[in-house]
């Protein structure tokens, strides 16, 4: 039987806050390029093109400041990485701060109403970013207004209510020895909310981080915002979604992570017992998996042909058994 979740814990980047994070790690890297590092730049793979959002999400999200700035200066080749990776990441802190000064980020309205909603259920909430710019962010969302924008009634919601103060516990932008995929971060969350680490889930957009949270032996969903659903998936997530809107709020309430309707059709399926009639179909082609095709087809026609003619030599014995009882009978 599933327990009911003591917590969750939530990323802000990618999560909550669609940030300048990541315009932010590109227009500093442009920058040096172009000015101070442009004697280096031809012995790199480096170029504003092949520098896109997918990139940053693969290679840095989720990581302390240093550590993405030396994971995206390996990723391009370039030399002296010991060197210039503390250049990169002050440099990428001033156009983060820049932009968010500027107001350039936008909180995913999805999380917002999955984050209240959870927060209705009586389950207390975590904040877990490795970024010091987390604050930044949510101390200027203010939830009165946006629930009243969506009509949402909650107890908790009293004028000026910002998602910082939202938040049961916060540790974003801690220094911490190990960085995600280490579950480090996660643990210490879930710790200050009293919370046993298995009765927790956390809510994560990047591979390293739903990695972390498997390795704390936590529940995960995957937002895949940016159509990584695979990747999400192969990290681990129990639950991968676009949108926190499909999460079912009632399987969060009872231990479990599940898509909206999912409960019933499961129901659907147990009611309904094993089918009578069988077939194997197929949709497209696929010339290279051709041989596999024709196996499983030949296999699956051997066992209702075999079926069939069970079906067939019983029916054919109990006919004789009958003509003899009536043989008898006359």
């Amino acid at each position: 039987m599933p327990v009911e979740f003591q917590g969750g814990i939530f990323d802000v980047d990618g999560v909550l806050v669609d940030s300048p994070h990541g315009r932010a790690w590109r227009e500093a890297l442009k920058e040096l390029m172009d000015g101070d590092w442009r004697d280096i730049r031809n012995r790199t793979s480096y170029s504003p093109e092949r520098f896109t959002q997918a990139v940053y999400q693969q290679v840095m999200a989720g990581m302390p400041r240093l550590a993405g700035a030396r994971a995206a200066l390996e990723y391009f080749g370039v030399p002296d990485v010991d060197r210039r990776t503390g250049q990169y990441a002050a440099a990428k802190q001033e156009h983060v701060v820049k932009l968010i000064e500027m107001g350039q980020f936008v909180a995913f309205a999805d999380a917002l109403r999955f984050i209240l909603a959870v927060k209705g259920l009586g389950i207390p909430v975590a904040a877990a970013s490795s970024s010091k710019n987390a604050k930044l962010f949510l101390r200027q969302i203010r939830l009165d207004t946006f629930a009243a924008e969506q009509r949402l009634a909650y107890r908790f919601i009293h004028p000026g209510l910002t998602l910082l103060e939202l938040f049961d516990a916060d540790i974003s932008g801690r220094d911490f020895p190990r960085g995600k995929p280490d579950p480090l971060i996660f643990l210490t969350a879930a710790d200050e909310l009293g919370a046993t680490p298995g009765r927790c889930f956390v809510v994560e957009d990047a591979m390293s981080g739903v990695q972390a949270t498997k390795a704390g032996g936590m529940a995960a969903i995957g937002v895949a915002r940016l159509g990584d659903e695979e990747p999400l998936a192969k990290a681990g997530a129990d639950l991968v979604v676009t949108t926190l809107d499909v999460v079912s709020m009632q399987a969060v309430a009872g231990g479990l992570l599940e898509r909206r309707g999912a409960s019933t059709e499961r129901r659907r399926r147990q009611q309904e017992g094993p089918p009578s009639v069988w077939s194997l179909a197929y949709e497209g082609v696929n010339l290279g998996r051709q041989g596999l095709r024709e196996s499983l087809w030949a296999l699956g026609n051997g066992c209702a042909v075999a079926v069939n003619a069970a079906e067939v030599a019983i029916r054919s014995r109990v006919d004789r058994v009958a003509r003899r009882g009536g043989e008898t009978s006359a």
